[in-house]
């Protein structure tokens, strides 16, 4: 099988990935100063809550794949489908639960970030997988926005909620 020159993508997934990994230690210290204020209940951190730890994850696991030596077209391929899948099906869950929860009344903007944009993220992850196999360089590009666009997302989405519990009464 022939291993895939991924070396000049080394420095930048772990750039992404440090800052992942140094993000989502960042917003479990939001979440404990927070927990003296009434957020809401469980169906809305389930909601707009859990999911940006789980798209800082999502980053850190994209560029540990990038980053695993000996990676092959079909093994790369099989990872970031596989992680595709099970993102994009995470993503559809959090827009269930987003659409179940009374806590809280999202507005456009929060759709976008909270369900729209990660929903497209882990569908063209999927699809990045499956080029992989046949396309590895420009695919490459591709899962490298695609861990950007969640990179981002998460920062968004963290600090909408740092805002949004600072900006709450304390009880």
């Amino acid at each position: 099988m022939h291993v895939l020159p991924l070396s000049g993508w080394e420095t930048f997934y772990v750039i992404l990935g440090s800052s992942a990994a140094a993000l989502t230690g960042l917003q479990f210290v939001v979440i404990a100063l927070g927990a003296d204020t009434r957020v809401g209940g469980e169906a809305e951190v389930s909601a707009f809550g859990t999911p940006t730890i789980v798209h800082f994850c999502a980053v850190l696991l994209i560029a540990a794949i990038v980053c695993t030596p000996g990676q092959t077209a079909w093994s790369l391929s099989v990872c970031l489908g596989v992680s595709g899948v099970g993102g994009l099906t995470y993503a559809i869950w959090v827009l269930v639960l987003a659409r179940r929860q009374t806590g809280y009344a999202p507005v456009l903007e929060d759709w976008i970030w909270h369900t729209g944009l990660p929903i497209l993220a882990y569908a063209c992850l999927l699809i990045a997988g499956v080029s992989t196999h046949w396309r590895p360089g420009p695919a490459m590009y591709l899962v490298a926005a695609i861990a950007l666009l969640l990179l981002f997302v998460g920062i968004h989405n963290a600090w909408d909620a740092a805002v949004y519990m600072s900006t709450l009464r304390r009880w």
